[in-house]
């Protein structure tokens, strides 16, 4: 079974420009791929200081070049995949952008070459469903967490076509980024969101009741529960607009919308309608002071 040493990721945003990181670090052959060159360079800006901050605190002073030098950018996605032995996509967060990428990219890249989506919420199964069966077993989901440098989880999603090599060869993969890898079968919000949200929420929803403040339910979950963050400040970091869309999506997934866990939030959607997405913009459930 071949190890996993070339890697092309779609999406120089945060989380792609986070994964290529820790590929680059892991002395793999990263391929970066965006719509635009100043896409491309301000995802190298991201990495660049990041690794910065890596070397530092280790003490390597070759890292930033050596990691750097192991990515090569592309605004042609063809060309990017010629002899990719996996391919990750970070791209926005739609179905049938992430559908077409795929099936396009099926008629270009190797046969032995695996798809992967880093999907927070979408159906693995439903973003792969465009390509001939002979691929599906060669896909997979492979979530990982923001900031990618900093955060040890990965998630592999197992679809019901994905094959027991392709994803021995993605958890190898984890290991060898540093990063430790769960498994799980192809359910909405997979682990780690399936039950992080409706607990967050639940926060809100115990706010809107009058029953506290935020402020005390942030400090109550952090000193009583031991949590890094609070529900509040994690919405407000996660991002409003992201999580609105993650519960829009459940809603309309049968078996969830009669199920008040799961249901879209009207705090939450006058937040993101005044443009109070969280940290992004300086404002959320907290305004920028706070933060």
């Amino acid at each position: 079974m071949a190890a996993i040493q070339r890697v092309t990721i779609f999406g120089a945003g945060l989380m792609g420009s986070g994964i290529a990181q820790v590929a680059a670090q892991a002395n793999l052959s990263v391929h970066l791929v965006d719509k635009s060159s100043d896409l491309l360079q301000r995802g190298l800006g991201i990495i660049e200081k990041s690794v910065a901050r890596v070397a530092k605190k280790s003490g390597d002073t070759k890292l930033p070049e050596k990691t750097l030098g192991n990515i090569k950018t592309f605004t042609d996605g063809h060309e990017a995949v010629q002899n990719s032995d996996l391919v990750i996509e970070a791209i926005v967060e739609n179905l049938e952008i992430k559908q077409n990428l795929f099936k396009d990219l099926d008629n270009v890249a190797p046969k032995s070459t695996l798809f992967a989506s880093n999907t927070s919420s979408l159906p693995i199964g439903e973003i792969m469903s465009k390509l001939p069966q002979e691929r599906k077993s060669q896909t997979a989901g492979l979530h990982f967490f923001n900031p990618v440098p900093a955060m040890k989880l990965a998630e592999i999603i197992r679809s019901s076509d994905s094959s027991e090599e392709t994803l021995k060869r993605l958890s190898d993969l984890c290991k060898k980024v540093g990063k430790v890898a769960v498994f799980c079968k192809d359910t909405p919000g997979f682990i780690v969101n399936r039950l992080l949200l409706p607990y967050c929420m639940e926060a809100v929803r115990l706010v809107e009741r009058g029953e506290a403040s935020k402020e005390d339910v942030d400090i109550a979950m952090k000193l009583g529960a031991g949590y890094p963050m609070g529900p509040f400040e994690l919405l407000d970091y996660i991002g409003l607009d992201t999580v609105k869309f993650i519960l829009d999506g459940w809603n309309k997934r049968p078996g969830f919308a009669e199920n008040p866990l799961y249901q879209p939030n009207e705090t939450v959607n006058r937040l993101v309608s005044e443009g109070k997405l969280g940290n992004k913009t300086g404002e959320g459930f907290y305004s920028k002071s706070k933060m």
